[in-house]
Order: C-alpha cells, then structure tokens, then sequence
C-alpha cells in the first residue's frame, strides 16, 4: 500500500488543475527533506514536474522549486540536464520578456550547470527572442538576459542575477572560457567585457558570480594579454575596484594607479563580501603567472592596494591572498631588486582600520 505521501506524488499528474497546484504546493517541503519521494519508479514523479513546468503559473513556481531542490541529486540532475526538450522549455521562458517565474528559471540553470551536459549551450541555435537578443545563440541569449535584464530593467518580475552561477560554472570548460573571451558576431562585443561592469554591483549574487566567471577565465595563459590589454578586455581596474577602500595613497603612488582607481570618493567601501575579494585576489595572483602580468601590476601600483587591503579587512582568508599575491609582486625579477617592502601591519594603529560591514 502507498503511502500517503506517495499518493500525494501520485498527484501531480492528475487531470484536475485545483488538485495538482495542492500537490505542488505541499510537496515543496518535502523535496528537501525526503528527495528520495520523487524517484519512484524511474523518476515518474520528475518527469512528471517537467511537464508542470509549463503548466499554470502558481503550479510552475512550485514544480520549478521542487525541480531545483532536487537537482541537487546526480541521477535527477542527469534526467533533467540531457533533456533537450526540458532545457529548450526553460530558454522559452526565460527569454520570455513577461514570464513572472523567470528568476526561478535562471536558479534552476544555475544548478543544471553542474553538469557537463549544458556545455550544449555553447553551440545550441534556437529562435531568435524578440526584444531580448538578436542572436540565435543560446549562450548570447542567456546573457543578454543578464546583461539586459539587470534589476527588472527587460522583466519586471525578474533581475537574471542567478544567470552568473552559470556562467561561472560554465567558465569551468574550455570552451565556456573561450566564448567568453571571443568576440561575437551578433554584437562585436567579448562577453567577459559584459560581465566586468558588474564586479561592483548591489547584488551580492550577480558580484561573486561574475567574480567567480572573471577568474575562472584567467586560469588560461594565452587569454592574458587580451585580459590586460586597456584596448581589449581591460579587467583590472573592475577587478581592483572592489578590493579598494576609502584610504588615501601618498602622490607618488597614486598618480602611477590606473585613471579609474585614483582620487575615490571617501565613502568608497570595499566589498562587503570577504569571499568575493578573495576570488578577485585570486585572479590577480593568476594573472601574475606570466611576466608581462607581473610587470603591468608592478607598474600601475597594485602593491600598495593590496597592503592597504592587508591592512584593512580583518579576516583570514583575505590576508592570506593578500600575501601570496605581494610574494609573488615581490619576488626579485632576473637582474631586478625586489620592487616592495612586505606588509608591517604593527605599523599602523588600530584606529586607523575602515570597519566593515558583513
């Protein structure tokens, strides 16, 4: 005898409207607490969620949610992942400019991304959406959506921020770091160059998803010089931007900083999210692997924002970044002297720290 749990389930395929938004509603809770309920018999219950996705929209949201509750499991994110049909029903609505579960949609990407599966997307054309992308790009859709639809400026129910998980997890492949370092046809723009702009946003989500997308395409050396160039993709003043607080630099520092870093405002706040200036450290200690990269930082003055960083944020993952980024700038060069002194942090009073808010 089933349960009534599983009768419940059970439920979801019902030929009633009213009895499948119940079922929906109330297995919400349970796709988190007993997953284990929607895999019965070789995953009817999620097959049958697949289908409520395109259902109405208070059923929708449910079966969306339950769907990203359960994509934590492999077996349900593979089911869901090769879908073809399933993953062309959620680009429909996403780019749908009215569609109210669309933020929904974007999470549920975000968490397909973690399957190799969707590095389909790089090379899957669909129907251009009209007033969102002029590209029959799957990828150049998605992140148009994002770019676009920035606080609810393309769908007023939805801001895309989850879309730079995906990316981010996307950014992981070799080919998620080529496309975003290529320029697109469609529109004469490299995507990281899109992206860069955010590294300062009011979104935590969307300013650690880019940050995470920035250094993953940094771990590929030939994409270096295209990443430093002021005339390409021009990362590093976004990328040093959210490391930087409020302090002052003495004339012969700064006047040497790039154009965008000099005379802040003395309000300027670091990001509130230590994880986020850690990934960016990261990134800037990658793009140091090569000489031209060390030379470039050396030359617009990154030392002292990473002292005055050092110094200034009182967490342990921060300073350890911090440190292995200035061993690196200090490292002596093949006829050079070493071009820093190292971080005295028993050089300056307490008083002196910017507080930070967490």
């Amino acid at each position: 005898m089933p349960t009534e749990l599983e009768e419940l389930v059970e439920f979801l395929h019902h030929g009633n409207t009213p009895i499948r938004q119940i079922a929906c509603e109330n297995l919400v809770g349970f796709s988190v607490s007993q997953p284990e309920l929607f895999k019965r018999h070789q995953l009817l219950p999620v097959r049958d969620l697949k289908l409520l996705v395109r259902d109405y929209t208070p059923i929708a949201k449910n079966a969306i949610t339950i769907l990203i509750n359960l994509s934590a499991d492999e077996e349900v994110l593979a089911a869901l992942a090769e879908d073809d049909a399933f993953v062309e029903t959620l680009l429909v609505k996403l780019a749908n400019v009215k569609e109210p579960n669309a933020d929904d949609v974007a999470m549920l990407f975000a968490n397909l991304a973690k399957s190799e599966k969707m590095k389909k997307l790089f090379t899957l054309k669909r129907k251009v959406p009209e007033g969102v992308s002029s590209s029959a790009n799957a990828i150049d859709q998605l992140m148009d959506c994002f770019v676009k639809g920035a606080e609810g400026a393309l769908n007023k129910h939805a801001n895309f921020d989850y879309l730079s998980y995906l990316f981010a997890d996307l950014s992981k492949y070799e080919e998620g770091r080529a496309y975003f370092t290529t320029k697109q046809e469609y529109d004469d723009v490299v995507p990281v160059t899109k992206l860069t702009v955010f590294t300062e946003h009011t979104s935590g989500i969307r300013r650690k998803g880019v940050a995470s997308t920035i250094k993953n395409v940094a771990f590929d050396l030939p994409f270096h010089p295209k990443l430093l160039s002021e005339d390409e993709a021009d990362i590093l003043p976004y990328i040093l931007l959210p490391i930087m607080g409020p302090e002052e630099y003495d004339e012969e520092e700064s006047m040497d900083m790039l154009p965008d870093l000099q005379l802040l405002p003395p309000d300027k706040q670091r990001d509130s999210d230590t994880s986020i200036i850690v990934t960016h450290l990261e990134t800037l200690l990658l793009l140091t692997t090569t000489r031209e990269g060390r030379d470039k930082m050396r030359a617009i003055k990154v030392y002292p924002i990473i002292r005055e960083c050092h110094l200034h944020v009182d967490d342990d993952a921060v300073r350890e970044a911090c440190d292995r980024l200035v061993q690196v700038l200090m490292r002596d060069e093949e006829g050079e002297e070493k071009p820093h002194p190292p971080i005295d942090r028993n050089a300056y009073d307490d008083d002196q720290k910017v507080e930070e808010l967490f």
